[in-house]
């Protein structure tokens, strides 16, 4: 039987080595890796194009293109994920002396749907009651999924400008960094000791932050049921060993969950949606096939 040869975008480091060795065991599939850096550089043309049969997804623009309707199935399985609070940065020498300074002051991220940033804001707001709106959120880009439009309280900026550049010269008051974080000593956390903060909040929600899943093509799920189901065991048995004693990688729609209701709270009162979502909603396709549901 001739292989179902998958396209596929794949660049969290933690996955990827382990993913492809896996996948030489399939016998109704190959994956045919196509190296896009950074990876979020494949999110738009998953959604707005399908041109993957297999990607990677930031979550926030993976629930917007449900929200949307794009023809997606999300799979519940972790990719990328972490806490958060250490990724809030300002200036060392003037930054505001907790979060709450932040209000009526300018904060830089690269696009208000960036899941750092959504996360970020959910802590703000819910954790030390500053709403998104109480402050001016300066990006470089729009969302992946063209049909959102960023709210009144959002502005673009020339997509050239640095975010540390901006924070350095005074543009803005704090920025949102992801895996790009500056290694300056011009800069520091807004929330202090972020590691202690990000601890305590685990001990109050018992979950991490979900960065980044997994998506297929509807049509390559509706058409080849067997590939998905082989593919969830191979993605079952490429999961990364830990160390740790919290699971850096959920998998399963049990598993996840906890996490994605969370963000979807977060995402209603950032007015990233639509409509109102239900986490069970997202992986209902992707739980139709064998042992998603694990």
């Amino acid at each position: 039987m001739d292989l179902v040869v998958l396209k596929t975008a794949v660049g969290a480091k933690a996955w990827r080595r382990p993913l492809e060795q896996a996948a030489k065991q399939a016998k109704t599939f190959a994956l045919e890796f196509e190296d896009v850096e950074p990876i979020h550089r494949a999110f738009a043309p998953m959604v707005r194009e399908q041109k993957f049969d297999v990607s990677e997804m930031a979550i926030v623009t993976a629930i917007m293109a449900f929200a949307y309707e794009k023809p997606l199935v999300i799979l519940p399985v972790t990719l990328a994920a972490r806490f958060q609070h250490h990724t809030l940065i300002g200036r060392a020498k003037d930054r505001p002396a907790s979060p709450g300074g932040l209000r009526g002051h300018r904060v830089a991220v690269r696009a208000y749907s960036q899941t750092t940033g959504a996360w970020v804001r959910g802590i703000l707001q819910n954790d030390y009651g500053v709403p998104p709106d109480a402050m001016t959120w300066v990006t470089q880009e729009g969302a992946h999924v063209a049909e959102y439009k960023d709210p009144a309280w959002v502005e673009r900026t020339d997509p050239r400008h640095k975010l540390t550049d901006m924070l350095k010269s005074g543009q803005v008051d704090a920025a949102v960094f992801g895996m790009d974080l500056p290694d300056d000593q011009e800069f520091a956390p807004v929330i202090d000791k972020p590691h202690e903060a990000a601890q305590a909040w685990y001990a109050r929600h018992r979950l991490v932050p979900v960065n980044h899943l997994m998506v297929v093509r509807r049509d390559v799920a509706t058409n080849h049921p067997n590939v998905m189901r082989e593919l969830w065991g191979v993605l079952e048995s490429a999961r990364p060993k830990q160390a740790g004693a919290i699971d850096m990688f959920p998998i399963g729609v049990a598993a996840i969950r906890p996490a994605v209701e969370l963000l979807l709270r977060y995402c209603e009162q950032q007015s990233l949606l639509p409509r109102k979502i239900r986490a069970d909603e997202i992986f209902a396709e992707a739980a139709s096939f064998a042992r998603l549901t694990a």
